[in-house]
């Protein structure tokens, strides 16, 4: 306790802190040529001092303020990713500078030695405190030092061999570092075995069921996936994508959605489209699209897309219903745009051609080329159109008869983009051999 007339620590914390915010600002208000750093060590004391009032009542800032004066950059003031060192004794990052990044001083020797002691140090410490670890301290270059090398191994150890409170913290700590930093995303090319320990947490009891963390593991792999090297080697693990498709069924909202989008990167590659389809992601991702929120609809639409560019999974999409489900969303004004690209990419397939053919399909997609909205849009429905024409000479009549009145589709034969041109060119070449209309 403080002796009696005496202000207890934490005041007189507070009360330097305001001391020096006030110095501070009439620095900036009175000088008119007033330094940048001045501005740097107002925010970083009004910070202090925001954190020191909000803290619950603790006297220290919060941890991610504690960082090492020693292990930050001079330059950048975030923590070293290469720390070397000068002839000077003061360590630099090689960015071509030829002065002293502290005295200012010309250096008279710039060759720049490894500072290894220092890189281990950093990397225990990130490690320790990977939690609390400032965002914008991951630099986003892509190159990957040994101290993120090493914070990724000792993460991936803690999450197969800790407690359970701790590997829940590291599938969260993961998903992080994953989202934030694509050297993280990198690694994972490295130690492919990372893949399958991030799964073995779904074998501990106390976390198969736990939904928070279904949802960070799924996110991390989805952030892992957005690497384009890491696309055939998460997709090849066995487990990967069944893991994605119980997500994609028993998750939360985000889960599910998330799980979408990781599943559509996935699909980048051709080895994987075929796997996720014939492992039954379809039926899943129509029912997100169906009754999923506005976000994980559009994450389905997507992977659908995507997925329905191999001829076997545009048999699976059109026998589990897609055809009826994307008519239904253009009709409601509901994502049309994905909507329409989907029905495009499935009326290639005969089935989906006939089931437009009984249906409303001919004036849902004769509507939107009259709309004259988008002319992707229009391009997507008169591809459509044109599959629905070319095997039924009713349906042709049809649109004969809206043609006579609209001339919707001569109007895109004229100025639609360059594949509607040929489309909507290939109905009215169908018509006037049907002797309907003379054009």
């Amino acid at each position: 306790m403080a002796k009696s007339g005496e202000r207890p620590p934490r005041e007189n914390a507070s009360k330097q802190l305001r001391s020096e915010l006030r110095r501070l600002m009439l620095a900036i208000t009175d000088d008119d040529d007033v330094r940048c750093e001045i501005f740097n060590e107002a925010f970083k004391t009004l910070v202090a001092l925001k954190e020191m009032k909000f803290n619950g009542g603790n006297d220290k800032p919060q941890q991610h303020r504690q960082v090492p004066e020693h292990f930050l950059c001079p330059i950048s003031s975030k923590i070293m990713r290469d720390p070397v060192v000068l002839s000077s004794g003061q360590e630099w990052l090689n960015s071509g500078n030829l002065t002293c990044p502290q005295t200012q001083k010309a250096l008279s020797n710039t060759t720049l030695i490894p500072n290894n002691l220092v890189r281990g140090m950093i990397g225990e410490w990130c490690c320790e405190h990977v939690n609390t670890i400032p965002r914008h301290e991951f630099h986003e270059e892509g190159l990957i030092t040994r101290s993120e090398r090493y914070v990724f191994i000792k993460l991936v150890e803690k999450i197969s061999y800790s407690s359970v409170t701790e590997q829940r913290e590291a599938a969260r700590e993961l998903r992080l570092l994953t989202k934030h930093n694509r050297s993280f995303r990198a690694l994972i090319c490295e130690y492919p075995d990372a893949i399958a320990r991030l799964l073995s947490v779904l074998s501990v009891p106390e976390l198969s069921e736990d939904n928070e963390v279904q949802e960070d593991i799924v996110t991390a792999i989805l952030n892992l996936s957005i690497n384009d090297g890491n696309k055939k080697i998460v997709g090849k693990n066995p487990l990967v994508i069944p893991f994605l498709i119980e997500a994609l069924e028993t998750g939360t909202m985000e889960t599910r959605s998330n799980s979408a989008a990781a599943l559509f990167t996935l699909s980048a590659v051709d080895s994987n489209k075929s796997m996720i389809g014939e492992l039954g992601a379809m039926r899943p991702l129509l029912d997100l699209l169906e009754h999923g929120s506005m976000t994980a609809k559009k994450d389905a639409a997507s992977a659908i897309f995507s997925l329905c560019t191999t001829v076997e999974n545009r048999v699976m999409a059109v026998r589990e219903g897609a055809v009826a489900l994307v008519l239904k969303n253009i009709m409601d004004q509901c994502l049309v745009d994905e909507s329409l690209a989907i029905l495009a990419m499935l009326s290639s397939n005969q089935e989906a051609a006939e089931e437009l053919r009984m249906s409303v399909g001919v004036p849902c997609l004769l509507k939107v080329i009259k709309a004259n909205s988008c002319p992707r849009n229009e391009e997507n429905a008169v591809v459509a159109l044109f599959s629905i024409c070319m095997n039924d000479r009713t349906k042709l009549l049809e649109v004969g008869e809206e043609e006579n009145l609209s001339g919707a589709i001569s109007q895109l034969a004229q100025n639609g983009t360059s594949r509607a041109r040929r489309k909507a060119y290939g109905i009215l070449e169908k018509l006037r051999r049907a002797m309907y209309i003379t054009h």
